[in-house]
């Protein structure tokens, strides 16, 4: 394996080892010997290859996690332990921060120097602000009136951890989305399968790595890997698992969520998102304008709440459209181990061909293209592109594309502003442009999305709760929602 621009030592020896699954103790291949090839979307050129998890390899990792739960050094484990394992974790990917980084870059296309400052920090932000829950898990006591009974009786209420974990995540932040369950997980003392997406389980087999490392028991962190339609359909159906949490697309959660429903098995699902980017007329255009083009744009515009739908303010439309399209024009691809470049590949050819299909009825639509609307290759390119003279109701405006490509429309007042906004199918984040904080109040309780920025796109921390509204998604990542969704409560009666 060559690069046209140098990886850390470890990097280089890690990708191109035989990699093996972890289920319990032991790395192992699929039991039937199967793999999966893995690609570099720069490219588009054999990285590495990976088992492909059969049926029979995912039942024996959640019998592992089972097992880890039901009967180990785990189960019995005291809050300051558990917390103290996070942070070690934690200590450990911020030792090999480096290599995460590039990991990520070589599976994923995404900028190396992007994701060391972004994905790998916030995984380990993540883990560390989970540490301190572990040791916070409370419960309360309660008075019971009980007209039915006579005595005395004292009640109260338990927190308890939910038990074994399927956790299914997508290919956009294949490591962050990893910690983000695996850390309410830990925290509570749940144990986990970790079913990483198809095309980015790299970084995921690094992470089991310095979980063993860390000194948590056999059988508490598992990783399967695969493809979907066969691990992680198994996985999400399988009658052992207490909770799955899935990140991916709409259409795959939905599944996922009826299989989970036939064990009763708890849910917490994010997916997709169409978010609106709303610049008022009041704004400060530049800086509207610059923050626009980011939040569509980064990480390629794969970004479940990237600001895909721009609407502006009549009178600043056409400026506002202008400017995009000249910072989007100025915007450098490549290698994302090229530290000058501005935007890298997608995930993959099927990825670049259903954006540029996207792209394509724009033109077939009469709409305008303000600049980008080319793909190319070798690798998986696609320019960023500005759309204009777009109708509500097209599918640009309806439906994710997850690439680079933002649609804009113009409107004229508030409420239409708002009425264009909640005009969708998912409701995950929004962000308002303005100067004019009253307005801007009066606006957020009528945005129907999970998350509402102001004068910022995609600001995520590990204290506030992710997740969405309508189709993107039930129930929350990250903050102390998180702990609500992997843990149960029991209700405590005594007699005395």
């Amino acid at each position: 394996m060559t690069h046209a621009f140098p990886v850390h030592s470890d990097t280089q020896a890690f990708v191109q080892r035989q990699h093996r699954m972890l289920i319990g103790a032991d790395w192992r291949g699929a039991s039937d010997g199967a793999t999966l090839q893995l690609l570099n979307p720069a490219n588009g050129q054999a990285l590495a290859q990976v088992p492909a998890a059969t049926v029979e390899d995912v039942d024996q990792a959640v019998r592992a996690a089972r097992q880890a739960f039901d009967d180990s050094p785990w189960s019995r484990m005291r809050p300051r332990e558990r917390q103290n394992l996070l942070w070690k974790l934690a200590d450990l990917i911020e030792r090999d921060a480096q290599v995460f980084a590039e990991l990520e870059c070589l599976n994923n296309g995404k900028s190396a120097q992007v994701a060391r400052v972004m994905d790998v920090q916030m995984a380990i932000d993540s883990l560390r602000y989970m540490a301190g829950w572990a040791t916070k898990i409370e419960g309360t006591t309660v008075d019971p009136s009980l007209p039915l009974f006579d005595g005395e009786f004292h009640a109260y209420v338990r927190r308890e951890a939910v038990g074994v974990v399927g956790a299914i995540v997508a290919w956009n932040f294949p490591l962050l989305l990893a910690c983000w369950k695996l850390g309410p997980a830990l925290a509570t003392g749940c144990s986990v399968v970790l079913k990483p997406a198809d095309e980015t389980p790299l970084s995921a087999l690094k992470l089991a790595e310095l979980v063993l490392e860390a000194g948590y028991p056999a059988g508490v962190f598992n990783v399967v890997t695969g493809v979907g339609a066969v691990a992680g359909a198994a996985l999400s159906a399988h009658p052992l698992l207490d909770k799955v949490t899935f990140t991916g697309s709409t259409e795959v959660g939905k599944l996922i969520g009826k299989a989970a429903m036939d064990s009763m098995t708890r849910v917490t699902l994010e997916l997709g998102g169409k978010s609106p980017t709303i610049i008022l007329a009041d704004a400060d255009l530049e800086v509207a304008a610059a923050g626009a083009a980011s939040a569509i744009f980064f990480n390629q515009g794969q970004v479940c709440c990237a600001g895909s739908r721009l609407y502006v303010h009549r009178k600043h439309f056409d400026r506002v459209v202008a400017d995009i399209a000249g910072i989007a024009n100025g915007m450098k691809l490549g290698n994302g181990l090229d530290p000058s470049i501005d935007m890298g590949p997608l995930i993959s050819a099927k990825q670049q061909a259903r954006v540029g299909r996207y792209i394509d009825m724009g033109r077939e639509l009469g709409a305008k293209v303000a600049c980008g609307g080319e793909y190319y290759g070798p690798g998986y390119f696609v320019q960023p592109t500005v759309i204009a003279d777009v109708d509500q109701q097209c599918p640009l405006v309806q439906e994710e594309i997850f690439g680079p490509v933002l649609v804009a429309i113009p409107f004229d007042d508030m409420d239409e502003a708002i009425r264009l906004a909640n005009d969708s199918a998912y409701g995950l984040g929004a962000s308002i442009w303005s100067n004019d904080l009253a307005q801007v109040h009066r606006m957020v309780p009528r945005i129907k999305s999970g998350s509402v920025w102001v004068n910022c796109h995609s600001a995520l921390d590990p204290a506030l709760p992710f997740g969405g509204y309508k189709l993107s998604g039930v129930g929350r990542e990250m903050g102390a929602a998180a702990i609500e969704h992997y843990t149960e409560l029991k209700s405590v009666v005594m007699k005395l």
